[in-house]
């Protein structure tokens, strides 16, 4: 049976409402405290079942080899690439199953192999190689654009011809619940005549989604688009934390710099590219038509819900203050990945691509608190009398994403940071 059949029931009980029923089966690396190495599961319900466990038992084998899951991260597994990503989700999906013993009637290997949630402590899902952030959403660019430079120049002459993007750090992508310290920078205000040195005074989120790159492609090759649909090993969601007034400052002539390489959080679990399949739908159309290498021959988007919820001290509880989807990126992650290899470059197995922030065409599916706010002129009216323009110190930020199935729902958990003063 496919492993995405809405039909489909697990042995162990999933709430409706669940991000993780048994057609989703996303990957991530957790450890416990009884057993504190790092390893593979996928999220079921409200447990995890332990890949290494079950690989151990010789219940799943991706390879010759062994000890594929009892990894700190998922970069051994994805490098084995696409057909074994594909043959190991629906192993897993038939041990999973309501009407297959094997797991079920094993007792003594579900204590082992399956371990609550809230017991686990997940860690970063991937080595991660390399950082790439985008700028593909046509309603966040040209919402900049406007504010910045006025509406008849709101996007730049090559935006709607190429997907923008910068080399960010890898070095500071953590997984979600890390505290995020306010960074530091030069600061020059639009009155001052020089810069200063100081905390960042208009820190901001940026919603994304991240596309993990789970095989190789040679230094001096390109990529078709097939190729690069084969490259995707999943999604995760992904905040690129932004200091909007460090950024303003340095970002002429060569872009962003210590504005975005202080932090990155991403989801603890990796949603496969094939989980996501029945959630295709074409983006908006491109006028004009893209160059020959970046035409798709088939829709490369998807119907995911995104929200973002804000978090403060001063209220009880978090407050909802965007909606948006993923379906209204401009640019697809296949174009993404695509473009980034044209001119030769070489993609790494555990390469990481931020899709650029999530926009939609109302106010209230703006992926940034600089839109949401219109440059900080538009405060966001909280509970309590609670106002933000950009994030305070102690505030915390969860993004969440689903698709919605026909009596399930395939998601993400969350993306959660919380800012921490300068120091």
């Amino acid at each position: 049976m496919n492993p995405s059949d809405p039909a489909l029931r697990s042995f162990i009980a999933v709430d409706p409402s669940s991000d993780f029923p048994i057609q989703n089966l996303p990957y991530g690396v957790f450890f416990t405290p009884e057993r504190p190495q790092l390893r593979v599961g996928v999220a079921i319900g409200d447990q995890i079942l332990d890949l290494a466990a079950l690989e151990s038992a010789g219940l799943i084998r991706c390879d010759e080899g062994h000890g594929t899951f009892a990894q700190p991260s998922l970069n051994a597994f994805m490098a084995l690439g696409p057909q074994v990503w594909r043959r190991t989700r629906a192993r897993i999906s038939a041990l999973l199953r309501h009407d297959n013993p094997e797991l079920r009637d094993n007792a003594a290997l579900r204590r082992q192999a399956l371990v609550p949630q809230r017991l686990a402590q997940m860690h970063l899902p991937i080595a991660v190689q390399g950082f790439t952030d985008f700028y593909s959403s046509k309603e966040h660019a040209f919402n900049v654009g406007v504010m910045f430079r006025g509406k008849d120049n709101a996007l730049t002459p090559n935006w709607l011809s190429i997907p923008i993007g910068y080399n960010g750090r890898a070095s500071t992508v953590v997984v979600s619940g890390t505290p995020i310290r306010r960074p530091r920078g030069q600061l020059r205000p639009p009155t001052a005549d020089a810069p200063t040195f100081g905390p960042c005074q208009r820190l901001d989120f940026e919603l994304e989604m991240g596309v993990v790159v789970g095989q190789a492609s040679a230094m001096g090759d390109m990529l078709t688009a097939e190729q690069a649909e084969d490259m995707i090993f999943g999604f995760t969601l992904l905040n690129d934390w932004s200091a909007r007034d460090i950024q303003q400052w340095e970002y002429v002539p060569l872009g962003p710099f210590q504005a975005k390489a202080f932090g990155t959080s991403i989801s603890p679990w990796i949603v496969t590219r094939e989980a996501l399949e029945p959630f295709r739908v074409h983006g908006p159309p491109q006028e004009p038509p893209p160059l020959p290498y970046l035409r798709q021959a088939r829709p490369n988007n998807y119907d995911l819900h995104l929200a973002v919820d804000l978090k403060t001290e001063q209220i009880a509880q978090a407050a909802g203050i965007s909606r948006t989807n993923f379906r209204y990126m401009y640019w697809s992650s296949v174009q993404q990945l695509v473009h980034h290899a044209s001119s030769g470059c070489a993609m790494n197995v555990g390469d990481l691509l931020g899709s650029g922030t999530v926009s939609g065409p109302d106010k209230g599916q703006r992926g940034s608190l600089l839109e949401l706010s219109w440059n900080g002129t538009e405060p966001l009216e909280l509970e309590g009398g609670v106002r933000r323009t950009f994030l305070e110190d102690g505030d915390s930020l969860i993004l969440r994403g689903w698709c919605q199935g026909d009596g399930y729902r395939i998601g993400f958990g969350a993306c959660e940071g919380t800012i921490l003063p300068a120091g």
